[in-house]
C-alpha cells in the first residue's frame, strides 16, 4: 500500500541515495546525472542553445548528405543497416559569456546508441531510445569551429528490450528528439526535484525541494539556495533562503533539502490544472550564479486498498494509450503535435493518458500540465520475457546482464519526468513477465520516487502472464464487462492499461464498410459505465489515441495501422466522438418532460468529475432560441437532478461547459411525437405477362420480374433506369482478413475492399401472382446454393414496393456480419440521404455517424489504404476508394429513411423503423445498396463484450426474415 509519506522520510529516501564524487548510486546502480536546464546564469545572456535543423549525414564510410533533426532517418529516406553506423554532424559555435563555464550537452531522445564526440575526441556514449541524457563536453571544447559527431547505431539491445523497431514494422534510427548546449556555473546545480504533500484536511501543503549543488571547477566555496515561489499571475507567494553550506573540493557536492510551508493552495488536478512557479537560485560565495525556474502543481497521490487517491479524492482514469507518431515524421514529432494531441484528448473527455511505449517528450509532458491531463510514464521495455518477442526464443530471461538495462530504462524515465505534476504512476514494462529483475527495479524507481505509485502491464488474474507482479497497483488488458466486477474482489486498485481496442485488424471489411468505425461509442458507453460503477476499477487507457502508419521514404506505408480515435494526421475519426460521449463527465440517465399543466422538464444526471461541483460548470439550455443558464450544486461523483423550464417548447438543446474552457458535452432532446403521414395519390398497378418477365407498371414507374428467377431485373422511370437488379437476398460474411499481413506484423499499402455479392441463386420454383383490394402481389419460391426461400413483392396503390423474404439455411454455423436485401443501381445514383436514430442524441457535423446527412459517392481508383505522403486536405469522412468515400459508403444504422438520388432529381427511397441499416458502395461499375435487417459491430478480434454481444451464428435450418419497404420518386 502506498501512502502518504512523511517529510522526514521523503528526505531520509533523498538522503540514502549515495553521492560519491559527484555520481548518484542506488542499490549500487549509478544514477546518470540530468541536470535542470538554467533558465538563468550569472554573465550569460543566453544560457541555452538549440542545435535543432540541418545536420551532416552520412554512413560511417559513405557519401556525405544532409538530415534534418530531430527526426527518424528512414522517415527521410536514408536506409541504415542493422550493425551499420549513421554519423550525424553539426557545427557550432559557444556564445558569447560561455567561456569558463561548465558546458553541457544535452539529447531528448537517440534510438538507440550513441556515440557523441566534439572536435573528435570521445565525451561521451549513451544506450536507450526515448531516454533524455546529458554530455559534459567542456573538455573537448575550442574557442571556436567546433564539431559535433554523433555515431548513432539503431537495433542494439535497448531497441530489442523496447521493441521499439519492431513495434513500428521498421527501424527506428537517429536523433529522435531536441539537442540543445547550455551553460552552468563551476558550481552548479546538478540535481531538483520536488514533491508536494498535504495534511490530513489537504488544506496547508509542504513543497519539498530536494537540491544537489555539485561543484565541478575543485573551488572550494559555500553555497546556499534562495526559493521564491510564486502564482500564476506571477505574485510572490513566499520566499524562503536554505543554511549555507561549504562545498569542497572538485566534484564535491552539498544537498539541500528544503520544505516550504503553503497554507492553501490552489490544488492542481486535471479539472483545475493551476501551476505555480518555484524559481530556484544558487547562491555562492554570496552571489546569485544560476536560477532554475520549476512550475509546481500541488498534488498528492495515493493508493489506499483497491483505490487510488489524488489530493485526497477517489479517481477515476478515462484514458488513451498514446504513440509518439506521424506518418511523415514516425516515431519524431513535433513540440506542436505534442501540444495538439494533448488538446484532442482533453477535449475527448480524457483525464489520463498511457505513453505508451516509452517515456513522453518533455513537450508533452508540459502540455499535460498546463491542460489537465494525468499521465502514466512508461519506461521503454516491452514484452520482456514475452513470445511476441522473437529475441527470447535465443537469450536467456535470467541472465542478470538484462538487469542494469531493465533498472536504467525505469531510472531515465523517473528523472526526465519526475518533476511533472501530471505524471501520477510510473509503469515499469508492458505486457513483460515479472521477475525478480523487474521486482529490483522497481526498488530503485521507489527509492528515487516514493511519491507515486507504480504499474506493471501484465495480467493480474487468470493464467497468461501473471506471474503476481508486487507493483502498487494491478493491471489488466483487453477486458470484457463481466470482469469489472472481478476488480472489486482485487487488493489493489486494477488499471486496465489497453482496453476498447479500435477496430484494427480487419483490415478488409474497413476498407469496405467504414461503418465500422461509428459502432465503437455505443459499447464503451456500456463498458466505461460498468468501470465507472465497479470502485475497484481505476479506469482504462482505449487501445489506441492515434493511428499508428509511417509512411517510409522508399514508398512503403508499414505499422500496425489504424487504431486509433484520430488518424496519424490528427483529423478526429468517428470513435473519437463515440469516445467524447463515453467518458462525458456529465452522465444523463434520464430525461422527464412537463407532465400536463407543468412547465419544466427535469434532467436526471450523475456527475462523474472528481473533483468538480455542478456550480462551477457553465450548464445552458437553448430554448426556443433563448440562452438559460442552469445552475445545480451536485458535487464530484453525485447525483441530482436538473430543471429547465420549457413554457411550451418542444425542442431543448443543453451544453454543459467545462471549467478550462470547452464543451464537455451536449444534448438535444425533441417532445417525441408521431410524424404526420404524407398523403399519398392512389393508383393501381398493372400486370402485363411476357414470354419471360412480368412488367408491372403504374403511372410513369415499371418494374420487370424474371419469370425462371423471381428477381427484379429491372425498374424504371419515365424509361431512365432506377434499378438493374434487385432487391435480392445477400449475406455479408464476417471477415478478418487483414489483406494478407498477419495482424501483429504490419500494415501495408496494398490491401483492398472486398465485394459484396447476392446469395447465389439458382431459379425459382413457384411464382403466384395475385391482386388484393388496389395492390399486386408476387409469391415467389427461390432455391438458393445452400439455402431455400420466399420473396414477396407488394406492390401498393400509394407506390410502395414491400418486399419481404424467409430464406432456410442448409449450411450450420455462419457468421454474419450484416444480411438483408441488396439492389444495384446506375452509377449516376451517387448521392446518398439518410435520417436515423443515433447512438447519441448530438455528433459533430463533420462525423460519417450523425443522424441525419447527405454524402457523395466521389469514388477515386487508390492503392487499397491512403495515397503515400499526401497530408489529406479533407475531413476523415471524404476519404475515399473505389467504392465510394467513407461517408457515403459507411453503413448507416437504425434507419428511419434513406435514400439514393441521381443528378435529374430521381430518388429511390426506403422508408423503416429504426431497426435497419443503409450501405451504399460502387463496385462493378454499378451502385450497390444493402438494407441489412441484421448488423453487428464487425469482427475486430480484441474488443471483447460489450462490443461482441450482438454476433450471430446461423445454424442449419435456422430461418432468416425480413424485407424493405421502397419508393421511386
Amino acid at each position: 500500500m502506498l501512502k502518504k509519506l512523511p517529510i522526514g522520510i521523503i528526505f531520509l529516501l533523498f538522503a540514502i541515495i549515495q553521492i560519491a564524487a559527484g555520481q548518484q548510486y542506488i542499490a549500487g546502480f549509478a544514477i546518470p546525472r540530468l541536470s535542470p536546464r538554467p533558465s538563468s546564469v550569472a554573465g550569460v545572456a543566453q544560457a541555452q542553445l538549440s542545435l535543432n535543423g540541418k545536420w551532416g549525414f552520412r554512413l560511417m564510410g559513405g557519401k556525405p548528405s544532409t538530415i534534418n533533426v530531430p527526426g527518424e532517418w528512414a522517415m527521410q529516406g536514408f536506409t541504415v543497416n542493422e550493425g551499420e553506423t549513421a554519423v550525424y554532424t553539426r557545427k557550432f559555435n559557444i556564445p558569447a559569456g560561455w567561456n569558463g563555464n561548465c558546458i553541457k550537452l544535452r539529447f531528448d531522445g537517440v534510438s538507440s546508441y550513441a556515440v557523441v564526440k566534439v572536435n573528435g575526441v570521445k565525451a561521451g556514449e549513451h544506450e536507450g531510445s526515448f531516454a533524455a541524457f546529458e554530455i559534459d563536453i567542456t573538455k573537448q571544447l575550442k574557442p571556436a569551429n567546433n564539431i559535433l559527431e554523433v555515431d548513432v547505431q539503431a537495433n542494439t539491445i535497448s531497441d530489442r528490450l523496447g521493441r521499439t523497431s519492431q513495434y513500428a514494422a521498421h527501424t527506428v534510427g537517429g536523433i529522435l528528439r531536441n539537442v540543445r548546449l547550455f551553460v552552468l556555473p563551476g558550481q552548479n546545480i546538478s540535481l531538483h526535484n520536488i514533491t508536494t504533500t498535504f495534511d490530513s484536511e489537504f488544506k496547508k501543503a509542504t513543497l519539498n525541494a530536494s537540491t544537489l549543488v555539485t561543484n565541478e571547477n575543485g573551488e572550494a566555496v559555500t553555497a546556499q539556495m534562495d526559493y521564491t515561489l510564486t502564482d500564476a499571475g506571477g505574485n510572490v507567494v513566499l520566499h524562503k533562503l536554505s543554511a549555507v553550506a561549504p562545498i569542497k573540493g572538485a566534484n564535491a557536492s552539498v544537498g539541500f533539502n528544503t520544505s516550504l510551508a503553503i497554507d492553501q493552495p490552489q490544488q492542481w488536478n486535471p479539472e483545475h490544472p493551476y501551476l505555480y512557479h518555484l524559481k530556484n537560485t544558487l547562491v555562492i560565495n554570496g552571489k546569485p550564479t544560476e536560477s532554475v525556474t520549476q512550475r509546481v502543481g500541488f498534488r498528492q497521490v495515493e493508493v489506499k486498498g483497491n483505490l487510488l487517491y489524488v489530493n485526497g479524492k477517489v479517481v477515476k482514469l478515462r484514458g488513451v494509450n498514446r504513440h509518439s507518431v506521424h506518418p511523415l515524421t514516425g516515431r519524431s514529432v513535433s513540440a506542436g503535435l505534442d501540444r495538439k494531441d494533448a488538446i484532442l484528448f482533453r477535449d475527448a473527455n480524457c483525464n489520463y493518458i498511457r505513453t505508451s511505449h516509452y517515456p513522453p517528450s518533455e513537450e508533452f509532458l508540459d502540455a499535460a500540465d498546463e491542460l489537465g491531463l494525468f499521465v502514466e510514464s512508461e519506461a521503454s521495455l516491452c514484452w520482456v520475457t514475452k513470445g511476441t518477442a522473437p529475441i527470447w526464443k535465443d537469450w536467456d530471461v535470467t541472465d542478470p546482464r538484462y538487469l542494469p538495462y531493465l533498472i536504467v530504462a525505469n531510472v531515465e524515465n523517473v528523472q526526465a519526468g519526475r518533476n511533472h505534476p501530471s505524471i501520477i504512476m510510473w509503469s515499469l514494462a508492458n505486457e513483460s513477465g515479472w521477475s525478480p529483475f523487474f521486482e529490483k527495479a522497481q526498488q530503485v524507481v521507489k527509492a528515487l520516487d516514493p511519491s507515486r505509485p507504480t504499474t506493471f502491464h501484465d495480467q493480474c488474474w487468470g493464467t497468461a502472464n501473471n506471474q503476481h507482479s508486487t507493483a502498487d497497483i494491478a493491471v489488466y488488458h483487453y477486458p470484457g464487462t463481466h470482469e469489472t466486477a472481478m476488480a472489486d474482489t482485487m487488493k489493489r486498485p486494477v488499471l486496465f492499461g489497453e482496453y476498447a481496442h479500435i477496430s484494427c485488424y480487419n483490415r478488409r471489411e474497413l476498407l469496405s464498410d467504414p461503418g465500422i468505425h461509428s459502432t465503437y461509442g455505443k459499447p464503451l458507453q456500456q463498458m466505461y459505465d460498468s468501470i465507472y460503477y465497479h470502485p475497484g476499477s481505476l479506469g482504462g487507457a482505449i487501445w489506441a489515441g492515434i493511428d499508428d502508419t509511417f509512411h517510409l521514404g522508399d514508398g512503403r506505408i508499414v505499422g500496425y495501422g489504424p487504431w486509433g480515435i484520430i488518424d496519424g494526421w490528427r483529423r478526429l475519426k468517428p470513435e473519437y466522438w463515440g469516445t467524447k460521449k463515453a467518458y462525458s463527465p456529465i452522465r444523463i440517465t434520464n430525461v422527464t418532460w412537463p407532465a400536463a399543466g407543468q412547465q419544466n422538464m427535469l434532467i436526471s444526471l450523475e456527475n462523474r468529475y472528481d473533483f468538480t461541483s455542478l456550480k462551477d460548470i457553465n450548464i445552458m439550455a437553448n430554448v426556443n432560441g433563448k440562452a438559460i443558464r442552469l445552475s445545480s450544486n451536485i458535487g464530484p461523483h453525485g447525483k441530482g437532478q436538473i430543471s429547465i423550464p420549457l413554457n411550451g417548447a418542444q425542442k431543448v438543446h443543453v451544453t454543459f461547459v467545462d471549467p478550462r474552457g470547452f464543451i464537455a458535452d451536449e444534448e438535444n432532446y425533441e417532445l417525441p411525437h408521431q410524424q404526420p403521414i404524407a398523403k399519398s395519390v392512389s393508383a393501381n398497378w398493372t400486370v402485363a405477362e411476357q414470354d419471360n418477365t412480368w412488367l408491372v407498371s403504374r403511372k410513369n414507374v415499371s418494374y420487370i420480374i424474371n419469370k425462371r428467377t423471381g428477381l427484379i431485373n429491372s425498374a424504371k422511370k419515365g424509361g431512365e433506369e432506377i434499378l438493374t437488379q434487385g432487391p435480392a437476398w445477400c449475406m455479408v460474411p464476417m471477415s478478418n482478413d487483414d489483406g494478407g499481413k498477419p495482424g501483429g506484423v504490419t500494415y501495408q499499402n496494398e490491401i483492398y475492399p472486398i465485394k459484396v455479392y447476392p446469395v447465389n441463386l439458382l431459379f425459382a420454383s413457384k411464382v403466384a401472382v395475385s391482386k388484393q383490394s388496389n395492390a399486386v402481389q408476387f409469391a415467389v419460391d427461390i432455391n438458393y446454393t445452400d439455402c431455400k426461400g420466399k420473396i414477396t413483392y407488394t406492390f401498393a396503390p400509394d407506390g410502395k414496393l414491400d418486399v419481404r423474404y424467409e430464406v432456410t439455411y442448409s449450411k450450420a454455423d455462419i457468421s454474419p456480419y450484416q444480411y438483408g436485401m441488396v439492389m444495384q443501381l446506375p452509377p449516376s445514383f451517387n448521392k446518398v440521404n439518410w435520417q436515423r436514430q443515433g447512438e447519441f442524441s448530438t455528433y459533430a457535423e463533420n462525423d460519417q455517424s450523425r443522424a441525419s446527412g447527405t454524402a457523395m459517392l466521389n469514388a477515386k481508383r487508390t492503392n487499397g489504404v491512403e495515397p503515400w505522403r499526401v497530408s489529406p486536405a479533407v475531413d476523415w469522412k471524404d476519404d475515399a476508394n473505389e467504392m465510394g468515400s467513407n461517408d457515403f459508403r459507411a453503413t448507416k444504422r437504425d434507419i428511419s429513411s434513406s435514400s439514393l438520388q441521381d443528378a435529374k432529381g430521381n430518388k429511390v427511397t426506403i422508408i423503416s423503423n429504426n431497426k435497419q441499416a443503409s450501405r451504399s458502395w460502387l463496385q462493378d461499375k454499378q451502385i450497390n445498396w444493402l438494407i441489412a435487417d441484421y448488423y453487428n459491430n464487425g469482427s475486430e478480434r480484441f474488443y471483447a463484450a460489450p462490443f461482441t454481444n450482438d454476433r450471430i451464428k446461423v445454424a442449419a435450418n435456422t430461418t432468416l426474415k425480413g424485407g424493405l419497404t421502397l419508393l421511386i420518386e
